[in-house]
């Protein structure tokens, strides 16, 4: 196969183990973009590409400068709003993802993030370290158990099945779900209860937030509905930050309403007098839940078996495929053409 790569802003070493780098570069012919004229590069490339992992634009123009094309990675692991999707469905070009690639770390750190807001972990640490433990009972004041208690999931993709994969030994009492992209009978059948925002809101003990942001639900959880949450009840936001209203959350840990923990945030890296900094009893992580070197080279290895499965002429299996009903409402920010 005749193979473009440019995986900026990832290089090839994060994501290909060594042996699926050689197998890469061996068995078949591969253009590596290492700097220059990106433009002429791509000029250069593109008529006899026949795979393309790169998350540059693609417009018109370029789709049609490469007749060969049979599919597109994105290795930074986001649909971008950066491709002419309708010229990609039209040829029967596959846009693809190996999105799934995170939701387990990601998944774990969560459930890390529940134990220690529901146990008091990380502010009793704290407390320890400046000298003012509180021992025994007196520090277990406000704390809970997960076993048997109500959960939560705003959005129910790849990261929230591997977080529900995680809850049986807890013996969750109810996991609702609110995710208006899937019918409530798929969710039953998975084993988990369909709910409203406002039923998982109000009714669940550790809300997991791990949606992607879309068009449609940027501050999806704001000043409005955010103050529907039981008093005492944990926050956990694992997805895309941009879909809770940062000010409404600050407002309600600050008033001790609600427990919370991040690991994503409006602006990063986050400015050094950053107000979401001074939030008490907070749990943060910077954005590192999913970067772990297992996680970035199974990117390399589901690319690799997709480039295998195309090469025998059959469908891509490993990575997630960009749907027409769906790629152009999910938002992410794209790369800059340079």
């Amino acid at each position: 196969m005749r193979i473009i790569l440019d995986p900026a802003p990832r290089t090839a070493a994060e994501i290909f183990d060594a042996e699926n780098h050689r197998r890469l570069m061996t068995e078949h012919d591969v253009a590596v973009y290492d700097g220059g004229d990106r433009d002429a590069f791509y000029s250069r490339h593109l008529p006899d590409c026949e795979i393309l992992m790169s998350q540059q634009p693609m417009d018109r123009a370029r789709l049609d400068s490469a007749p060969k094309l049979k599919a597109i990675f994105n290795v930074e692991t986001n649909f971008l709003p950066n491709i002419d999707y309708e010229t990609c469905f039209a040829r029967g070009i596959h846009v693809l993802a190996p999105s799934g690639v995170f939701a387990l770390p990601v998944a774990e750190m969560g459930l890390g993030m529940a134990i220690s807001l529901a146990r008091g972990i990380h502010s009793e640490h704290k407390r320890f370290a400046e000298g003012s433990e509180r021992y025994g009972l007196e520090g277990n004041g406000e704390a809970e158990l997960l076993t048997g208690s109500e959960f939560g999931f705003i959005g129910f993709g790849d990261l929230g099945r591997a977080l529900f994969a995680l809850l049986p030994g807890f013996r969750p009492k109810t996991i609702r779900v609110f995710d208006p992209w899937l019918p409530a009978g798929h969710l039953e059948r998975i084993g988990v209860t369909p709910a409203s925002l406002d039923e998982v809101l109000t009714k669940s003990r550790f809300v997991f937030v791990v949606a992607s942001i879309t068009t449609e639900n940027q501050h999806l959880l704001n000043a409005t509905n955010l103050p529907k949450m039981q008093k005492g009840a944990s926050l956990i936001l694992l997805s895309r930050a941009a879909v809770a209203d940062f000010d409404a959350v600050g407002h309600l840990v600050r008033s001790g309403h609600i427990r919370f923990a991040t690991d994503v945030f409006p602006e990063e890296p986050v400015a050094p007098g950053d107000p979401v900094r001074s939030l008490p009893g907070t749990l943060f992580s910077p954005h590192r839940a999913g970067a772990l070197t297992s996680a970035l080279q199974d990117i390399g290895r589901r690319v690799m078996e997709d480039v295998g499965q195309i090469a025998k002429g059959l469908p891509p299996v490993s990575c997630r495929r960009a749907e027409r009903e769906t790629v152009m409402r999910l938002r992410s920010k794209p790369v800059d053409k340079t």
